[in-house]
């Protein structure tokens, strides 16, 4: 009987709690993310774009920092995708690979802009698993998955990482 109030305030309160924008400097209004780099040398069409628009896309919906181009921008957010590794990851019997695991790993640079200062540089990992044997949409939505992911951690360090 002593839990329920305790799991009351906890249900109550526990989606009312958000990091993303707590922590942005105030000095801070505008980002620019220009285009990711594709250094991974996977040849995947269309990665880079896809990648760098869902960040864009993440800004605008968190609406910490509004979207601006790099010369008006306040900060700035750098990035170069250095790996897209696409891997067994479950083999039944038979050595039959019926799960594989897709990894992009990026290295990110955010940049103040207004104080003339690197802020951070780090490196993400994003990753997806994915059925073999059925169609090349499965492959496209783990990727799809892992820089939904990357979007999510780079996001998350740009807006509450001061």
């Amino acid at each position: 009987m002593k839990l329920a109030p305790l799991l009351i305030i906890l249900t109550f309160f526990g989606g009312c709690y958000s990091f993303t924008g707590s922590s942005v400097p105030t000095h801070l209004k505008t980002i620019a993310i220009p285009l990711f780099d594709d250094q991974s040398g996977g040849g995947e069409p269309g990665l880079r774009e896809k990648l760098t628009n869902k960040l864009i896309d993440k800004f605008r919906q968190d609406n910490s920092l509004e979207i601006a181009d790099r010369t008006n921008a306040d900060c700035l957010l750098e990035g170069t995708i250095l790996s897209m590794i696409d891997q067994p990851q479950v083999v039944s019997a038979g050595e039959t690979v019926s799960k594989r695991r897709l990894t992009i790993s990026v290295k990110v640079i955010y940049q103040d802009m207004k104080l003339k200062k690197k802020v951070w540089e780090k490196q993400f990992s994003g990753w997806s698993d994915y059925q073999l044997g059925s169609d090349i949409t499965q492959r496209d939505s783990s990727i799809s998955a892992a820089n939904d992911k990357l979007s999510d951690d780079i996001l998350l360090n740009t807006v509450s990482g001061w």
